[in-house]
């Protein structure tokens, strides 16, 4: 098949996979917030939003767009602006909504599924950061003069999704197991809710410091 790269490349590609995989970001704090405020549904709604995200970064490399984007001062800066404001918001809900844990507020509206899919999708999509690491990232396992290389780029980005699910998933899991003790003790959730406001607030701060070079 035109579209795979050879078996070297599928193994390096792998490995630097894994370790982006297990990297702490946006998307990691969200699924796992989302999981121990929502349940595990909503995690892994979250999760496949910030992995959908994903591949339409592929897309937007292989047709250039992201390109454009960042080589744009301005449309680069709007992007930072809308990234850094929508973790802003959820790290003030995060404040002002709490993680829904006690029993008052336990019977009270919980996001839809769809709600959380999006919110995964959003932190994914404007994050200018996944761009500058996609436009980076994925060239260097195809050659620019390959006639393969717009097919080879979206099975990486393909594949990059499938190796993510094994790593990440576990995660919701340990978050759930995680909320059912945090259940019992108030104080310890509220000091989860600002623990998890302080990290989006900080991955905002490194959003607006992003340089397009």
């Amino acid at each position: 098949m035109s579209f795979v790269p050879d078996t070297t490349t599928l193994i390096q590609f792998a490995i630097a996979t894994f370790i982006l995989a297990i990297t702490p970001g946006p998307d990691m704090t969200l699924f796992v917030s989302r999981t121990l405020s929502q349940g595990r549904g909503a995690g892994f709604a979250s999760m496949a939003g910030a992995l959908c995200g994903t591949l339409i970064h592929t897309s937007l490399v292989v047709v250039g767009i992201s390109a454009l984007i960042v080589a744009s001062p301005m449309a680069f800066f709007v992007l930072k602006i809308f990234g850094a404001g929508y973790l802003v918001f959820l790290a003030w809900q995060a404040i002002a909504k709490g993680s829904a844990f006690s029993p008052e507020k336990k019977s009270g509206p919980k996001v839809s599924l769809t709600r959380a899919w999006a919110a995964g999708l959003g932190v994914n999509l404007l994050n200018p950061k996944i761009i500058l690491f996609f436009m980076t990232f994925l060239p260097q396992f195809v050659s620019a003069h390959d006639p393969h290389a717009p097919g080879k780029l979206f099975f990486l980005g393909a594949m990059f999704v499938v190796l993510s699910i094994p790593v990440t998933a576990p995660m919701v899991f340990a978050a759930e197991k995680f909320s059912a003790a945090m259940k019992a003790s108030p104080r310890v959730t509220r000091a989860v809710d600002y623990l998890f406001a302080g990290v989006f607030s900080a991955f905002a701060l490194k959003i607006l410091t992003a340089q397009a070079k």
